[in-house]
């Protein structure tokens, strides 16, 4: 046994651990009569009494204790005390701040050569040693990569090449970038910093019309695009006499000179990127460099109803709001020019952004992903990336395939038992990829990521705390959760380290403070800890662009954020999103309802992948349309004896009724009251997404375009349940 014991590297933890847990709970008096020994003085007549065999074998396992003591992981060391995170400023009608900030004044900026984006990018340049910054690959081969000095040299050019076909080094010149994650899509924001320039980005997911509205609104005149086939949608635009201003187009890929032709008629002009670049270095200007309170982006919000709003967010914005995210981590985590991170989120999105000018800060390389989602895993393993983030659907869709693999009784109760071990290991602060329980279950899954992570982070919406307390387990690496949004330019709340819990936000950054405010039709009171979220500090962003009626509505005069999230304080400072203020309506009896708090509820149940919850003030109960899960639902509904393809179960009304009952029952125990659970659901079988409309680019549901888009299913709900 002991020979067994001394082969398994994995055993002889298990031993360690068990002999450990013996030996803390007992006294040295009670050690030495389990040994049958009733003084410490009688240790060397019992040493003698042994046989060689036993006195070799007590010599092994002395060694293994010695080994596991000197080797034994240690816990992360939070940063401040986890049960103090926040506390209360003087003066401010009950705003918190965070406990680590150091003192009264809020964090500006975290490096003195880094204040604006132009800097941030210089000092990764400078540190870096001129190392690899921007990667892209083509299928089945190894990433490419330009080095910093390139991509430093090339948005001289390209921004050289701009002024020279009549914009402007100025913060009124807004440069209209309309492309996917790529290397260009960097060099080109990079070329707008270099001479103060605005970015203003563009996506397809927006739809025609919002691209028109957005161009007319920040009076562009230059896009730069990826492909050609946006090309002709924007010119589209100006031959239907939509889009006067726009005057050239920048193309990063090569193009047809009918295109060009095309855009002539209309008077515009289509030019290469390279072409644009070449221009600028034969005419070459020297930089203009922005100040911290110039304009860097107006970033238009996908928003779930009307236009989008352009939130103006300076240099200063960014910086810091990323500064906060580094001085929270200092104690864990510190950026190197070894660190990778995976770009594939938006980066016509905050969130995307201010993780990257991490990365560029520090002289961190950045690879993008091919351009097609289902590749993501394979693009991972190339990558080797250190740094991840992700939106919660990602997650959720990996904890499900986790699990619907673990097809059977023994292999599903194996792994919630080696999760429920490491989870106990992460409560009690220690992270880590290298115990048997990695080794027998989850390395599979920390390799489908590269194998390298060693931070997550999270963000855009809420996660399930089962979900985010087995994945901080699984994944072998610190898992961060923050809340925020476009107007506080990404985050104001981040997990402290060393707070692995579920269920809360983390505490303020140390960029602002957080205060709540009562929400009277909703009966939250901040007497009771609760309220709308609100955030003032240097993150928070100057206004929309041209919108006064929305800048005041979301700006008080005190310069506090009004976010529409209602947020209660947790006894150790953590802040806990509750509900949602913009989405509220009343049913016909006056009662008042947040559909995503229920839809939340709703989700965690296991068939479940989407969900709508519709109600209307006219009638006086709630229905719902569900997306099953096409991995988990088959076996879902086998194990109640019905058969079927994904196709025929989502129209077998038995499977119907069962996931209703299910979502009721997570209803019921989450506290839902009669009024809040739906009372009829219509099975649809394709996800809510982007392409189709339903979700917005950061995966938010758009009601108004699911009620719209399921008019005739709600109506046959409301008329079925009379």
């Amino acid at each position: 046994m002991l020979t067994f014991f001394l082969v398994s590297g994995g055993s002889l933890w298990l031993l360690a651990e068990f002999v450990l847990s013996l030996l803390e709970k007992m006294q040295t008096q009670e050690i030495l009569r389990m040994l049958r020994l009733p003084e410490l003085g009688d240790l060397g007549q019992f040493f003698r009494s042994l046989s060689a065999t036993t006195l070799v074998s007590v010599g092994a396992l002395a060694a293994i204790l010695a080994y596991w003591f000197t080797h034994r992981p240690k816990s992360v060391q939070p940063p401040c005390d986890l049960l103090k995170q926040s506390e209360e400023v003087e003066d401010t009608g009950g705003a918190r701040r965070s406990v680590i900030s150091g003192g009264p004044e809020l964090l500006t900026h975290y490096y003195d050569d880094a204040r604006t984006m132009y800097q941030v990018f210089r000092r990764g340049l400078s540190i870096s040693g001129n190392g690899p910054c921007l990667g892209f690959r083509k299928p089945n081969q190894p990433y490419q990569w330009l080095s910093y000095q390139e991509v430093a040299d090339r948005a001289e050019f390209l921004g050289s090449g701009l002024l020279q076909h009549n914009c402007k080094a100025s913060t009124d010149q807004f440069i209209g970038v309309f492309a996917q994650n790529r290397p260009e899509w960097i060099i080109a924001e990079l070329a707008c910093y270099t001479y103060s320039m605005v970015v203003v980005p563009l996506y397809d997911t927006l739809g025609p019309g919002v691209i028109r509205y957005i161009i007319n609104t920040a009076d562009i005149s230059t896009v730069i695009v990826d492909k050609a086939w946006k090309a002709g949608l924007l010119l589209e635009h100006v031959e239907k006499k939509e889009t006067p201003g726009l005057k050239l187009i920048i193309l990063m890929e090569p193009f047809e000179e009918a295109l060009q032709e095309r855009g002539k008629k209309c008077g515009v002009l289509l030019k290469s990127m390279q072409a644009v670049e070449d221009c600028g270095q034969e005419n070459h200007r020297a930089p203009v460099p922005p100040r911290p309170d110039d304009l860097s982006i107006v970033c238009f919000t996908s928003g779930t109803t009307g236009d989008p709003k352009g939130a103006m967010l300076t240099h200063g914005n960014v910086v810091a709001d990323f500064s906060g995210f580094l001085k929270v981590t200092e104690s864990q985590w510190a950026p190197t020019c070894a660190d990778v991170h995976f770009s594939y989120l938006p980066l016509a999105h905050m969130f995307e952004r201010m993780v990257q000018s991490v990365v560029y800060c520090h002289g961190g390389r950045v690879g993008f992903f091919q351009g097609d989602i289902r590749l993501l895993s394979d693009d991972m393993k190339a990558l080797c990336p250190t740094i991840f983030p992700v939106v919660p659907r990602l997650l959720n869709r990996m904890y499900d395939k986790i699990f619907s693999q673990a097809n059977t009784p023994l292999k599903r109760w194996l792994l919630e038992f080696a999760a429920k071990r490491k989870q106990a290991e992460v409560r009690s602060g220690i992270i880590r990829n290298d115990s048997i329980w990695d080794d027998l279950f989850f390395n599979k899954i920390q390799a489908s990521l590269g194998g390298c992570v060693r931070m997550i982070v999270t963000g855009a919406a809420p996660v399930s705390p089962a979900v985010l307390g087995f994945l901080r387990a699984a994944l072998g690496c610190q898992v961060y959760e923050g809340y925020g949004q476009t107007e506080c330019t990404a985050g104001c709340t981040f997990t402290t380290p060393g707070d692995w819990t579920s269920g809360h936000v983390g505490a303020p950054l140390p960029c602002n403070h957080i205060k709540l405010v009562d929400v009277e039709e909703l009966n939250y009171w901040t007497s009771k800890g609760e309220g709308e979220i609100c955030v003032r500090g240097p993150n928070v962003f100057k206004g929309y662009l041209k919108d006064p009626k929305n800048t005041q509505e979301a700006l008080d005069s005190d310069g506090w954020l009004h976010t529409g999230d209602i947020g209660r304080w947790l006894p150790e400072g953590t802040l806990k999103i509750i509900d949602r203020k913009k989405h509220i309506f009343k049913l016909a009896q006056g009662e008042y309802i947040a559909p995503e708090k229920i839809e939340n509820i709703y989700t965690r149940s296991e068939p479940v992948a989407q969900v709508y919850v519709h109600g209307d003030s006219l009638k006086a109960f709630l229905v719902g349309i569900v997306v099953p899960d096409p991995e988990v639902m088959p076996s879902w509904a086998q194990k109640r004896g019905i058969e079927g393809t994904y196709a025929q179960l989502c129209t077998n009304k038995e499977l119907k009724k069962a996931i209703l009952e299910d979502m009721v029952r997570l209803g019921k125990e989450s506290g839902l009251h009669s009024f809040e659970q739906v009372k009829a659901i219509h099975i649809h079988s394709e996800m809510f997404s982007v392409h189709n409309g339903l979700l917005t680019p950061t995966l938010k549901a758009k009601r108004p375009e699911l009620r719209g888009y399921f008019k005739k299913q709600i109506e046959e709900l409301y008329t079925i349940s009379i």
